[in-house]
């Protein structure tokens, strides 16, 4: 237990399957705060300090990691190359309120939260560059067909 709150859940490895981008980032430390003030993010792990860390992170049990941006090893951050490279989809129960809370927290927001391709989502750019994709499903999915 960490400072009087219970420590994450031990994950059960065996026959998991999944996905955990890791974002690189100038100022790692600060992504961290911004994803824990945006989003409820808790971390999981982290290693290092200030800004030099690599840090794992979920938000509601979806895993993601953050790292410092080095590009003597090829991990670039968007700022390092002018844009970036992909679109991280972050799938929440009211993506209006996470959308509003992001931007509240200093992402820009890209595409107001509205009803397309059935979802309802929204677009922000984090204040390190980058692209999330904040929405949930309108009806079952993937549809029928």
């Amino acid at each position: 237990m960490l400072g009087g709150r219970p420590g994450p859940t031990p994950v059960s490895w065996a026959g998991v399957t999944g996905i955990q981008p890791e974002l690189w980032v100038d100022r790692a430390g600060a992504a961290v705060a911004f994803y824990q003030a945006a989003f409820g993010a808790t971390v999981l792990h982290r290693v290092g300090e200030g800004d030099d860390i690599v840090a794992q992170l979920s938000v509601d049990g979806a895993a993601f990691w953050v790292a410092a941006a080095d590009s003597t090893r090829r991990r670039f951050s968007p700022d390092g190359i002018g844009g970036a490279t992909g679109r991280t989809l972050l799938v929440v129960d009211d993506p209006d309120a996470v959308f509003s809370r992001a931007v509240g927290a200093g992402a820009s927001p890209e595409a107001p939260v509205g009803d397309e391709h059935g979802w309802r989502l929204g677009r922000i750019i984090d204040p390190f560059g980058h692209e999330w994709e904040i929405g949930r499903p309108i009806a079952g999915w993937p549809p029928a067909g």
